[in-house]
């Protein structure tokens, strides 16, 4: 392709031949080949801008820039206002608007995206459709599994998984659209069809500074959906989004009155019934995962799954079968407590987790949990203080504490805990605290490991740890180090 192709509908400045044939595109210079565009963008830990000599000793032969860089003969430099606009636009350019080609659905919020995702998926291949998956566990075409690493990739790699997409036959993508996506341009010439809120809550504030901040971030998904708007009217935030919204606005939701709302909510350990209702039509649905977070996930795929034109027997037969890794997943223990894997790793996301148990005859609620390094500070009390008020009793540990020492992190968790009146203990090795939190669980109670949910791994310093809770539990119970 042209370089001129490429650069259609960027604003910039060209030093050099424009007219030379480019291969391939990078922003990474180790995978810059002959004949590459490099896009040198800053990133949180370094910038692509040092580089540029590395990338054109691969084969580049042209270079974006948002700032004037040092020029090398036969190398076209290209001067942008921001890389990682231009980026999007390159990609988009590159990869011949693949999203065009699809029916898309960016699902946004701080809880549920991947419910919803993995949902929608559900019910729209129960119509022989091909979809495809972008989100935080992993991203999918049909059966095929694409390891993800951002919940939203950049917007090169993401117009790329896309033409995949569209190449293998898909006809949707269901995507979760992180706040940093929406933030740093990766989703910038995505075309969405339809977009859905499904909540907002403390999260990613050492990068958005503030809730409103947050809650903006997010509202620019629906400026961008042509289609629809599907808005969860029961959270505080929902105006925001509707309000940003050029497209029709269909809500969902339990309190407040909606267009799409569940009533006669019915729940167990096994799992969640309720009515929907929808105008004059009305349905029963049952789900595998449990409480009232689920119901709301589940509103959120089914208000897009109506205005797909998908009856409401179809829905219920393609959520009945619905299970997520990660989320409120219930591990078989043999033993007769219970052990619950969940990727609970916000002060909301702890609430939702224990008042779905609430609702349950158990024993005692043993949370086990920490708070990821390097990430936002002020919801560590607040997590503290959350868990404390709906546990009884607590395990502060360890959760990817990345650059950060473990402890410092957990004394600040414990600064909240201390609020309540809840019993607690501190064990900084997460393994270790799996097992002491195995051996103090008696008869009908309920140990939740919060925070890890999906992962199989412990990101410590610059390592990542292989860390399947699934693995480590069947591992310790083996061992007998439980009751």
């Amino acid at each position: 392709m042209k370089l001129t192709e490429i650069l259609k509908g960027v604003k910039c400045e060209i030093k050099g031949n424009p007219n030379i044939d480019i291969n391939g595109v990078c922003y990474d210079s180790r995978k810059a080949k002959s004949k590459y565009l490099f896009i040198a963008i800053k990133g949180f830990n370094t910038d692509g801008a040092l580089y540029i000599e590395d990338a054109i000793k691969n084969g580049a032969i042209a270079v974006v820039a948002d700032r004037e860089v040092k020029e090398y003969p036969g190398v076209t430099t290209v001067l942008v206002e921001d890389a990682k606009a231009a980026m999007a636009k390159i990609a988009a350019n590159f990869y011949k608007n693949p999203t065009s080609k699809l029916i898309l659905i960016g699902i946004t919020g701080t809880n549920g995206k991947t419910s919803v995702t993995y949902m929608l998926k559900s019910i729209l291949e129960s119509q022989n459709n091909k979809v495809g998956l972008v989100g935080t566990i992993q991203n999918m075409i049909g059966d095929e599994v694409i390891p993800s690493v951002h919940t939203t990739p950049e917007s090169l790699d993401l117009q790329e998984l896309f033409s995949v997409m569209v190449n293998k036959g898909a006809k949707y993508v269901v995507m979760e659209v992180s706040s940093h996506s929406l933030a740093l341009n990766r989703v910038d010439e995505c075309e969405f069809d339809i977009a859905v809120f499904t909540n907002l809550s403390q999260d990613h504030l050492d990068f958005h500074k503030n809730m409103e901040e947050y809650a903006k971030t997010k509202s620019k998904l629906f400026k961008m959906a042509k289609q629809a708007s599907v808005i969860n009217i029961d959270d505080k935030y929902s105006s925001m989004m509707i309000e940003s919204s050029k497209a029709k606005v269909l809500t969902y939701g339990i309190k407040d009155f909606a267009y799409v709302m569940a009533k006669d909510i019915q729940n167990s350990l096994n799992g969640v019934k309720f009515k929907v209702q929808i105008e004059d039509k009305k349905e029963e649905m049952l789900l595998k995962i449990p409480g009232l977070f689920s119901v709301y996930n589940a509103l959120a795929a089914i208000t897009v799954a109506d205005f797909l034109g998908i009856t409401l027997p179809i829905i219920k037969e393609a959520l009945s079968k619905v299970t997520v890794k990660g989320r409120f997943e219930l591990v078989e223990t043999g033993r007769d407590f219970h052990v619950i894997i969940d990727y609970a790793h916000t002060p909301d996301g702890i609430k939702n987790i224990m008042e779905a148990l609430n609702e349950y005859k158990t024993g005692r609620k043993i949370l086990l949990f920490g708070c990821g390094g390097d990430r936002d500070k002020l919801k560590r009390p607040l997590m503290g203080e959350v868990a404390g008020r709906y546990a009884d009793f607590c395990i502060l540990t360890s959760d990817n504490p990345r650059s950060e020492n473990p402890m410092e992190i957990i004394l600040q968790i414990e600064e909240g805990i201390k609020k309540t009146n809840c019993p607690y203990t501190i064990i900084e090795d997460r393994k270790e605290a799996i097992r002491y939190a195995l051996s103090i669980a008696k008869k009908d109670d309920v140990v939740i490991l919060a925070g890890k949910g999906h992962e199989t791994y412990q990101v410590i310093k610059d390592k990542v740890i292989p860390f399947d809770e699934r693995e480590i539990v069947k591992e310790i119970l083996s061992e007998g180090g439980s009751k």
